[in-house]
């Protein structure tokens, strides 16, 4: 049930009315008007623009037209008990309480689909996220977009989309070819005693490759590792797959699982890159040309080399990219076009890349080249994961790891937990920083959203434990004869806000509006229990060791949201604490 649909829809019903009657003129879209929450400093429980949109129209002012309404909205709902009017024109509905007792009961009735949007167009999506070069274990920096990706897509699964989740696998290029050395030297120096070249620069140095090199030579004694050029390929699949075992094991931790794993070598090696070439070819989107220096480099050390570009300023670019390198190798943004095309190709409706602070400016080229390919603005959307720093005792924090200069996914995993690296990677909007705090993070208060709300939930299983009362099932309550006093209803209006906060989450594709949800209604449970330390009349249990139908409903209302919540952000939910 989302009231603030429910209500749009009576808005406009009305309006229809009256238009037929020639009481108003509508315009062609009725779009603009919305039903939203109210600023808390009103008392009341849904605030509508309708007036404000319609006023211009009907050659009359916000406010009179709004008072207008008002009275007829009124008049067609026997639950609002008082409507005002707010400059410049909003209309605020204030229900009465036996509203919010009707509301409950369809909450319940309707447990397993509470929050859904009913209305929303079903689509196919692939989410590619992560897609970190297989060279190594991820790292925090890798986290923030991994559970940004993993939570959008159970996001939109609860919403009943189609969903595949999807890692690229960099595994073609210059990076490969030296991590496939680096692997090869550690193998030297296990088995020869070769020192590592620690001084090439290109080469990847951390001891991981330790484990790479001794997982290989374990598994394939036949192999005779004395000649690099001879075992050069295999040992580059050997290495490749060492790393994205790993990779696997790193995501697994924190309870990520891809549908796809899709090589960019293989589509090099099927020839897609040159079928994509020929395709934007035959649509004059490339051209010979010559790129001039980057902003900021020296023109002295660049050399203009005619290659084959891709006319991506068409499509909003600020630069034509080059597809080609002058030697006749594929660029990487070739191959990555190429991978695109595969993508929609697969007639996915909408292609979702959740891209590093670092790749931020990647966005534009491959934005467009995705319009060219598609002829569309619509089908691919970007998302960049902001940078993560980690604070301990009020500092920047590093653990040293034998990892490598940085710290691994597992590294925080095991400081901290699945849950709690998950809950605060996603407490705040991936378009800004996050300050992950490790003191906070351990505290048992109200400054630990995920305490806070993991808390709530298993408070509400106490009660029910203490009933002796299953909290998995649905109360059996056929009477709904009960009012809500006015602390009971602050809580039962933010169980109304989430349909609208699934709704907006996933058509801004911004997931961490979940848990911001989760603890804001926490925060609102938790008052409320409190002030039965003071009022016998607020504890859910009373003298008699029972429970009013009332108040366990209010109670399993709650914990099914909590529950659904947490289940989108991938954390669990215990019943003891």
């Amino acid at each position: 049930m989302n009231i603030f649909e429910q209500y749009l829809d009576k808005i406009k019903e009305i309006l229809s009315t009256l238009s037929s009657n020639g009481d108003l003129t509508l315009p062609d879209t009725l779009n603009g008007i919305t039903a939203e929450i109210p600023p808390s400093k009103f008392d009341s429980d849904i605030s509508t623009n309708v007036a404000m949109v319609l006023s211009k129209i009907n050659n009359i002012s916000p406010s009179d037209l709004a008072s207008i309404l008002a009275e007829k909205i009124k008049k067609e709902d026997k639950f609002i008990e008082d409507i005002s009017i707010v400059k410049p024109g909003f209309i605020n509905i204030k229900f009465k309480p036996i509203f919010w007792t009707n509301f409950i009961k369809d909450v319940i009735k309707n447990s397993k689909t509470f929050g859904k949007n009913k209305k929303n167009i079903k689509r196919n999506y692939l989410i590619e996220f992560v897609s970190a070069n297989p060279t190594g274990p991820l790292h925090v920096g890798h986290c923030r977009g991994a559970i940004l990706g993993d939570v959008m897509a159970n996001l939109l699964l609860f919403n009943d989309n189609n969903v595949t989740k999807e890692y690229y696998i960099n595994d073609y290029g210059n990076q490969i070819d030296n991590f496939t050395k680096s692997v090869y030297y550690r193998i030297r120096e296990i088995s020869y005693n070769e020192p590592f070249p620690i001084d090439n620069e290109d080469l990847y140095p951390g001891d991981y490759l330790n484990d790479f090199a001794q997982n290989i030579l374990n598994s394939n004694k036949n192999i005779d590792f004395k000649n690099f050029e001879k075992i050069s390929q295999q040992l580059n699949s050997l290495a490749i797959n060492e790393a994205l075992k790993l990779i696997k094991s790193n995501l697994k931790s924190l309870g990520i699982n891809h549908d796809n794993f899709v090589s960019e070598k293989k589509l090099v090696d099927n020839k897609e890159v040159e079928k994509v070439v020929d395709f934007l070819q035959k649509n004059k989107f490339v051209y010979k040309g010559k790129i001039k220096a980057p902003a900021g480099e020296d023109d002295s050390n660049w050399i203009e080399r005619e290659q084959l570009l891709f006319r991506s300023t068409n499509f909003g670019d600020d630069k034509d990219r080059a597809l080609q390198k002058s030697n006749g190798t594929w660029t990487y943004f070739a191959s990555d076009v190429a991978y695109h095309k595969n993508k929609l190709d697969r007639k996915f409706d909408k292609l979702i890349n959740i891209l590093g602070a670092d790749h931020a400016g990647y966005i534009k080229r491959i934005s467009s080249s995705v319009e060219a390919i598609s002829n569309s603005k619509e089908r691919l959307i970007c998302k960049v994961s902001q940078l993560v720093k980690l604070i301990k005792n009020k500092k920047p924090f590093k653990m040293s790891k034998r990892k490598g200069d940085y710290i691994t996914i597992e590294d925080l995993v095991d400081e901290v937990g699945r849950d709690a690296t998950r809950f605060i990677m996603l407490n705040r909007s991936s378009n800004v920083e996050l300050d992950f705090d490790f003191d906070n993070v351990i505290e048992k208060s109200k400054d630990n959203p995920l305490y806070y709300v993991q808390y709530c939930y298993a408070r509400i299983c106490s009660v029910f434990r203490h009933l002796e009362k299953d909290i998995k099932l649905d109360p059996n309550i056929t009477k709904y004869e009960f009012e809500y006093s006015n602390d009971e209803i602050k809580i039962l209006k933010k169980l109304s806000e989430w349909p609208k906060c699934i709704d907006i989450s996933c058509n801004k594709l911004e997931p961490h509006r979940i848990p911001t949800y989760l603890y804001e209604l926490a925060s609102l449970f938790h008052s409320y229990w409190n002030l039965g330390k003071e009022n016998r009349e607020k504890r859910f249990i009373d003298d008699q060791k029972k429970i009013s139908d009332d108040k366990l409903i209010f109670l399993k209302a709650i914990s099914n949201v909590i529950k659904s919540g947490m289940n989108i952000v991938g954390v669990s939910t215990p019943e003891k604490m």
